[in-house]
């Protein structure tokens, strides 16, 4: 019976600080606006996957980035973990004044804030996701702030 005990406060204590839900899908908004889909594995790792697009007048891409994250979680803040990670992204992109296309190459990073709202299938992140782009051109791009609205299930 205390072993019993003992196994329910300990999946309880490691479902609050580490599965808050286990999957979440939905928008991601910032400088380039695009869909969200997190997923954990073993705990406290998570995979983010996120598919930006944009379109101007004169320009339009589409970047498909993959995340792998650490979520740790933060005393006395119910619902509330920092994560941080590591990825990579590919796409595409075309200039439409001289209708060039170009292939998207890059490495990224990422560190942010998760909630989890009790009661509600709802999720919040804000993150910075700095990227150095591998091609067209060699650069660092740190304007990557976003902020994501997920449904959990």
């Amino acid at each position: 019976m205390k072993k019993t005990i003992l196994a329910l406060s300990l999946t309880l204590v490691l479902s609050t600080t580490y599965a808050q839900y286990k999957n979440a899908i939905g928008g991601r908004f910032g400088v380039a606006n695009g869909i969200s889909f997190k997923t954990f594995g073993k705990q406290n790792r998570a995979f983010d996957f996120i598919l930006n697009f944009q379109s101007r007048k004169d320009y339009s891409y589409f970047r498909f980035t993959g995340l792998y994250e650490i979520h740790q979680a933060i005393n006395n803040a119910d619902g509330l973990r920092w994560y941080y990670g590591f990825g990579g992204d590919i796409g595409s992109s075309n200039y439409k004044p001289t209708d060039t296309n170009e292939v998207l190459l890059g490495l990224d990073g990422v560190i942010g804030l998760d909630y989890k709202f009790n009661g509600a299938p709802i999720n919040l992140a804000l993150d910075w996701k700095p990227m150095l782009e591998i091609s067209p051109n060699t650069e660092f791009v740190g304007d990557g702030l976003g902020l994501s609205i997920r449904f959990t299930f």
